[in-house]
């Protein structure tokens, strides 16, 4: 893995990321005059961000810090700056913590201006302005407030729905349980502590949201939303207490949005296409997501989760998507707004590695008589009846993998091909 990964910069906490943040501040700051600040609620977070500031302010840029809030709740306060910077690792554990860089539109940095990072950050040199040139820093209390005001200028109707939110411990603590009870909702509030210690894994899937689905059920709640560390995802459970693949959250969003073109990953399901949308896929992870919907689409997302919503923002906006989705079950139950999305058999899973021979995996995987193969990102195999997905991992040193198809069966017999497949190619290359 390079220094940035399919989110940003992310990685174990330990002496080389505080060195990294210091040369990030540095570089950061003598190219962007007036930056904003934020950070999600990681043991590791304030030093980090302590650094960066002190970097960033040597460099000469003036530094407002907005506190502990959600990614999205920078993005929205990104557009009156030249960029902005968020200290987490998003949906990773604890030991982990990283840095996020966003543009005024709410994009990530593109490749250049990342490239432009990792050339500073490997160089041995910092640069630092005279004593009478350093910038200031400056905070900006009430970001919270303002991003819940945006939010409901775009949904304005009240929501009288009793609704369990789990914040996960992390920075969707400070505005969603609050935002839902503006919107008119009874909210029952989990996890909603910012300690920085995560009460389950920060990644929100069905296997870590035990807590949400019972409680959903034994409260007679009309909906589950769940977030991860820093909010830029948001899933959701419904009223029985089922959780819903992303991949019914991204066509519900997208027909929600009138969307004719719809911007999605490789790992998005196939039953995404057969709804009618133009569906136009990327490489996997948010910032090719945004940087796509720059030139088309009406709606984006990954099914992990990250929804991204033009009209408000280019970033992955988990507090937005919890609104919009209150809205909609206020009119129709969730269960019965997916019950005509077509669901097939899907599995996903990695094995520990970094580094590919693609030319050397494809070959082994002629025995699936693919229809065709893109290499965009990893390789992703089109077989009759479904498809398999390899590729490196963007934030961890792992290989993943993730088959579809229309029976269990060939979804299973996909799967455990490409897993042999995987496993022989890289002990080869050892």
């Amino acid at each position: 893995m390079g220094l940035f990964g399919t989110s940003g910069i992310r990685r174990l906490v330990d002496e080389r990321l505080m060195e990294i943040a210091l040369k990030v501040g540095f570089s950061v700051g003598k190219r962007y005059r007036r930056v904003v600040l934020a950070g999600d609620s990681r043991t590791s977070t304030p030093a980090i961000k302590r650094i960066l500031s002190g970097a960033l302010v040597s460099a000469g840029a003036d530094v407002v810090d907005i506190g502990l809030v959600p990614t999205p709740t920078l993005a929205f306060m990104v557009r009156d700056f030249d960029a902005g910077l968020m200290v987490t690792a998003s949906h990773n554990t604890a030991e982990y913590n990283g840095i996020k860089f966003l543009n005024p539109d709410g994009s990530a940095f593109s490749y250049l201006q990342q490239q432009e990072i990792t050339k500073d950050v490997e160089s041995s040199r910092a640069h630092s302005m005279k004593w009478d040139s350093f910038g200031q820093i400056n905070a900006f209390p009430s970001t919270v407030e303002k991003h819940m005001e945006h939010i409901l200028g775009y949904l304005p109707d009240k929501c009288r729905l009793k609704v369990v939110v789990d914040c996960g411990g992390g920075a969707a603590s400070v505005i969603t349980p609050w935002l839902l009870q503006r919107m008119g909702s009874r909210v029952i509030s989990l996890n909603d502590t910012t300690h920085g210690f995560f009460p389950h894994p920060p990644e929100p899937l069905a296997e870590n949201l035990s807590g949400l689905i019972q409680t959903v059920k034994e409260s007679d709640a009309d909906l589950g939303i769940a977030h991860d560390g820093d909010a830029d995802r948001m899933v959701a459970v419904d009223k029985h207490g089922n959780f819903i693949s992303g991949d019914k959250m991204l066509v519900l969003f997208a027909r929600a949005a009138r969307a004719d073109k719809v911007v999605t990953t490789l790992d998005a399901s196939m039953a995404v296409d057969e709804i009618g949308f133009k569906v136009i896929r990327t490489a996997v992870g948010d910032n090719y997501v945004s940087e796509e919907l720059k030139r088309q689409g009406n709606f984006g997302g990954e099914p992990c989760g990250a929804w991204v919503f033009p009209e408000s923002s280019l970033c992955p906006d988990g507090i937005y998507a919890a609104a919009r989705l209150l809205n909609l079950v206020s009119h129709q139950p969730l269960s019965e707004l997916i019950s005509d999305i077509p669901e097939y058999s899907m599995k996903r899973g990695s094995v520990e590695g970094s580094g590919l021979n693609l030319a050397l995996v494809e070959e082994s995987l002629q025995c699936l008589n693919p229809l065709s193969s893109s290499l965009l990102d990893g390789i992703k195999l089109n077989l009759k009846d479904g498809w398999l997905l390899i590729r490196p991992s963007g934030t961890e040193p792992k290989i993943r993998l993730t088959a579809e198809a229309r029976t269990p069966e060939y979804c299973e017999t996909i799967y455990q091909t490409g897993l042999k497949c995987l496993k022989s190619c890289l002990s080869r290359e050892k």
